[in-house]
């Protein structure tokens, strides 16, 4: 057993060094190469960037001999069809809630207009195009292909955070625990692309160490959700989902503010203020993993009693 622990924590501390080693070289290429963040090839670079904890956690298990059974990659769908009908939609109903929760503690913030939607659209020079309209194709196109049409790429990430990560954690903590931890992580993950300009932009107060922490804290919220969800089902498909709805939609209350809000508080769900209710979803998430740390406890206690009778 000792042996196998150690093992386990050689794979952990491998699997993380090369993680943020490769990431952050690739992220770095960025300002190294004086590309404008957002803009043109950074946008190809972070998308490259999204494959490398799966391809780390292939590495991993080369390096260290240990092989590719259990990589979390089958969906498991029998028996859980209700389950991924949640998975389907879920996401996209916290999402909208949360854009509506911001707008309702912050009224002024609200911009019926559609003044920013109107300024993306004069910039693409689709000058014909109404606001409402496109927002609403947006919107029905969302509703119907968030959990999928950007899975690939949150696949390339799931399959390290929640695939690898996150069971290897769960040798050494509590599933509680783990879910923090996996989460912490991932947040840092995303140091260099926050101080680039990521989700918070660079004018906030407090930048960028604020938006560092922002993000963390956004990360273990849903590394919670996605994490919880990964442990139920012993698949990293399902993280995959929500994320690919995350972030199809984290921006789309944004076409509804006036310019000058904080980031750093919402409406976007990356915010404290608009990720309300996945926060609220993630602490409800929580409780209940304690209650599955303590079933399985319960589990390996018993089989150990079986052990010692034989």
């Amino acid at each position: 057993m000792e042996h196998e622990k150690l093992a386990a924590k050689k794979r952990l501390f491998i699997f993380i060094a090369l993680t943020f080693i490769l990431s952050w070289i690739v992220f770095l290429m960025v300002p190294i190469c004086g590309i404008p963040y957002g803009r043109g090839a950074s946008v190809v670079i972070v998308a490259v960037a999204m494959f490398i904890p799966a391809l780390c956690s292939l590495l991993t298990r080369l390096i260290t001999k240990e092989g590719f059974g259990n990589m979390y990659i089958r969906p498991h769908i029998k028996g859980h069809g209700r389950a991924y009908l949640l998975l389907y939609f879920g996401p996209t109903v916290l999402l909208l809630l949360s854009g509506a929760i911001y707008f309702l503690i912050f009224p002024g913030s609200f911009d019926p207009e559609l003044t920013a939607l109107k300024g993306v659209i004069a910039s693409s020079g689709e000058k014909e195009l109404a606001a409402s309209t496109l927002l609403t194709v947006q919107v029905v196109i969302f509703v119907l292909i968030a959990p999928i049409v950007n899975i690939i790429p949150t696949m390339g990430e799931e399959l390290g955070w929640r695939g690898y990560l996150l069971p290897k954690l769960r040798l050494f903590f509590s599933d509680r625990a783990s879910l923090i931890i996996s989460g912490a992580i991932w947040g840092i993950w995303h140091l260099p692309i926050i101080v680039m300009g990521h989700n918070y932009g660079t004018t906030y107060w407090g930048y960028p160490v604020l938006g560092i922490l922002v993000m963390i804290v956004f990360c273990v919220v849903l590394g919670i959700i996605e994490g919880y969800v990964s442990i139920k089902l012993e698949s990293a498909i399902p993280a995959a989902m929500i994320h690919s709805t995350v972030n199809a939609g984290a921006a789309l209350p944004s076409f509804f503010a006036k310019s000058g809000y904080n980031p750093l508080l919402g409406p976007a769900i990356t915010g404290l203020i608009g990720g309300l209710p996945f926060i609220v979803l993630a602490v409800i998430l929580l409780i209940k993993a304690g209650k599955m740390t303590m079933v399985k406890n319960e589990t390996l206690q018993q089989d150990e009693g079986q052990l010692v009778q034989k």
